[in-house]
């Protein structure tokens, strides 16, 4: 913040999170600042949420969540234009804002109304920031961190400052200027990710459907065996294959269901007991886990604490885990797949998880795990298998029954040397946004915090 010069002369406030602060600004406590809006009884108003990223917005902008709350709202709290409202759980992570509707929220929020009206935006500003999230933190009481909850009665007692109106004019037209700019930045950088991402996806199909190109580079096939080059065509014939998320393959490789591979030999797909058979479990490491979607999600088996005795891990043997085993959510995002390592602690998988064991001559295992997490039409195709379902899901007959186009075992190799260095590529290029976004993410919230503390004349 170089840039900007700073206010002539400076004063301690006396409070450790507000620190120095311009001489003419106000340090208040904030039981004299705002007064508590206790009215309820609007069971019809609108519902309104408060959240981290946004402040205050309508309940049915919030697309993933559903209303659940109690059909009774006579008890929730009236909340006006201007008023700031903040989860009492939550304060300590950011949800507060300022509110531009009239509407009702839960009982379990505080809403303050600002006696100048003119400091509404401002601590909308000013209480979002690290510094006041540190100071709603302090006094917050609970049993531990995450049920902290900063009620009105400790709240009242905190200090804040106030500067004068023109100060506080300047100051919100301000942030309200260079915030609305660096969230414009902020907006085209994920959306430069997004198309980085369906430019990968389109990609991964183009090679896992057709092949990948006969002048892949020498340096990337330096990496494999030679034979890696054998069979690979720029534009290879096609053929129809009859399923609506994969229209077309080439003539060189074949149409197969993942069951029919080595039949009956090499691949075998097991879902984890159900129930009441994974119980008595030990609350203390016992050298035998249980491995459930804490780690298929993941793709950490270090992760967990769910343990078995050795007698009840010997009872359940069938479905412990291998090197090699291939892992999967059955629940949740599809595409959360890894490979055990060779060397992790014994466990069995629960009934969330789904192992898969490969030992075909035709099929590399590393290539049906790719598939499997990067594969759009493989995820398509599992979509499409689990119509009716309210999620989409794996079950064991779904792995089963997954048809895909399959190369030749050099043909697969190639195709794996290619997409790692693809997503080499894409994963430093995409790394670089993602760093640009978070400094430009650091950018806005140093500027409002230096600006509503005074730290920095606007």
């Amino acid at each position: 913040m170089t840039t900007f010069p700073k206010y002539p002369k400076y004063k301690d406030s006396g409070v450790e999170w507000l620190g120095q602060v311009p001489q003419h600004w106000e340090v208040r406590r904030n039981l004299g600042i705002f007064d508590e809006r206790k009215e309820a009884n609007l069971p019809n108003a609108e519902l309104l949420s408060v959240t981290q990223d946004r402040g205050i917005i309508r309940q049915s902008e919030i697309t993933v969540k559903k209303d659940s709350s109690n059909d009774d709202k006579t008890k929730y709290k009236a909340v006006k234009v201007g008023d700031l409202a903040y989860n009492k759980m939550r304060a300590w992570q950011g949800a507060l804002g300022i509110s531009t509707f009239d509407g009702i929220v839960s009982p379990a929020y505080v809403v303050l109304t600002p006696r100048n009206p003119k400091l509404s935006k401002f601590f909308h500003y000013l209480f979002r920031t690290n510094e006041f999230i540190t100071e709603a933190n302090r006094l917050s009481y609970g049993l531990c961190g995450d049920m902290n909850s900063l009620r009105y009665e400790h709240f009242k007692t905190s200090y804040s400052v106030i500067p004068p109106d023109r100060d506080i004019d300047r100051i919100v037209a301000f942030l309200d200027e260079k915030t609305a700019q660096i969230d414009a930045l902020i907006a085209k950088k994920q959306r430069q990710i997004e198309l980085l991402d369906e430019q990968k996806a389109i990609l991964i199909n183009r090679a896992v459907t057709r092949g990948v190109p006969s002048n892949l580079s020498p340096e990337a096939l330096a990496k494999g065996k030679a034979s890696a080059r054998a069979g690979l065509h720029p534009n290879p014939d096609l053929q129809d294959s009859g399923l609506q998320w994969m229209p077309k393959f080439p003539i060189s490789w074949s149409l197969v269901r993942f069951k029919s591979l080595d039949r009956g030999a090499g691949v075998t797909v097991q879902i984890g007991p159900f129930g009441g058979m994974i119980k008595d479990l030990a609350s203390l490491p016992t050298g035998f886990k249980v491995y459930g979607q804490e780690n298929t999600i993941s793709g950490d088996l270090e992760k967990g604490s769910r343990w078995l005795e050795a007698s009840r891990f010997k009872l359940l043997k069938d479905y412990a885990i291998k090197t090699d085993d291939i892992l999967l959510t059955r629940k949740g995002s599809i595409g959360n797949a890894f490979r055990v390592p060779k060397e992790f602690i014994p466990g069995i998988i629960d009934s969330d998880t789904i192992r898969v064991r490969v030992s075909s001559s035709r099929l590399l295992l590393d290539y049906f795990l790719m598939l499997m997490k990067e594969a759009p039409f493989m995820t398509e195709q599992i979509v499409f298998m689990s119509k009716g379902a309210i999620i989409a899901g794996l079950n064991s007959q779904t792995i089963k029954n997954l048809v895909f186009p399959l190369p030749s075992v050099d043909e697969q190799k190639a195709i794996l040397l290619f997409l790692g260095d693809l997503k080499n590529k894409f994963d430093k290029t995409r790394g670089k946004v993602e760093s640009q976004i978070q400094t430009l993410q650091t950018l806005r919230s140093n500027l409002i915090a230096h600006a509503v503390t005074g730290k920095i004349e606007v």
